[in-house]
């Protein structure tokens, strides 16, 4: 229980402090300078593969890994096939974000 408190203050402090940071330094930086796009697109980048390992590594391995799929070849292949399909449709879906 004292675990669970204490993430639950660290998070509600955490989140007020990065909106009221990230309010801050709007005002500091010209947003079309070099070093300002250069460190958006790597924080872009950072937490998109934060995003793409959770869903790959911590969401679908236990789905992949389970007996059901483990067992036959042909949904397996249809699960594949279906992860790429969505993969794939998010990126075409990046081009415009």
């Amino acid at each position: 229980m004292r675990m669970k408190s204490m993430l639950v203050l660290f998070f509600s402090i955490t989140t007020p402090f990065g909106i009221a940071l990230g309010i801050g330094l709007s005002n500091l930086y010209s947003e079309n300078s070099p070093t300002s796009l250069i460190v958006v697109g790597l924080l872009n980048a950072c937490s998109a593969g934060l995003l793409n390992y959770m869903a790959l590594v911590d969401l679908l391995a236990f789905d992949f890994m389970g007996t059901k799929l483990q067992n036959n070849m042909k949904l397996q292949s249809w699960a594949y096939h279906a992860v790429l399909l969505g993969a794939g449709g998010m990126s075409i879906m990046a081009i415009w974000a």
